[in-house]
């Protein structure tokens, strides 16, 4: 039996973004993302509760600050405590997990999705996406993206603007384009 978009998509194999499931599910986090906005400023519960049910988990005390952005939001997983500053994008083509006691500044993309890099099968239409991992306790600063398939370990704190390109191992600090261990932590 043959793969469904969706299950291409997953499972890391070049996809068709246009299939109109994919669509459809896109087109359902933008409307709940719409009204997420749209609440008002002081009512994080409600606010809250809405990218509850809209993403795959959702832990205690998890704080959004919006705007906030995805592309399905079925594909993140938020630990308990996380915190994104304003801005925060997370293209969540492929599975995002994020642990616990994890910090966001603002703009903070996480980016699953990637495309071909020859031009005749980018043109066709097919992209990939693959997953990206974020330990616990891990603190990403303004500006910084996290690119497809990076797991980055525990403990870790990602310098503004960082492009991380590559597996963070855990207890480091990581700064620059691209991204790179400046120190252990002890």
């Amino acid at each position: 039996m043959a793969l469904s978009e969706r299950e291409k998509m997953l499972a890391g194999e070049g996809y068709r973004g246009d299939d109109p499931q994919l669509v459809a599910e896109r087109l359902h986090a933008r409307r709940v993302l719409a009204d997420f906005h749209a609440a008002a400023p002081d009512a994080l519960a409600a606010r809250m509760a809405m990218l509850a049910g809209l993403f795959a988990h959702c832990g205690a005390g998890v704080h959004l600050e919006p705007p906030f952005f995805c592309d399905y939001g079925s594909f993140i997983s938020l630990g308990d405590r996380v915190y994104m500053n304003s801005g925060c994008i997370l293209l969540d083509c492929n599975r995002i997990t994020i642990g616990p006691d994890c910090m966001f500044g603002p703009r903070v993309q996480i980016l699953t999705a990637t495309h071909p890099i020859d031009p005749d099968l980018r043109r066709s239409g097919i992209e990939s996406a693959l997953p990206v991992v974020i330990g616990s306790n891990v603190w990403i600063g303004a500006g910084a993206l996290v690119l497809p398939g990076v797991t980055i370990g525990d403990d870790v704190v990602i310098g503004a603007g960082t492009v991380v390109t590559k597996d963070v191992p855990s207890r480091v600090v990581v700064v620059g384009n691209p991204g790179r261990i400046l120190r252990q932590i002890p």
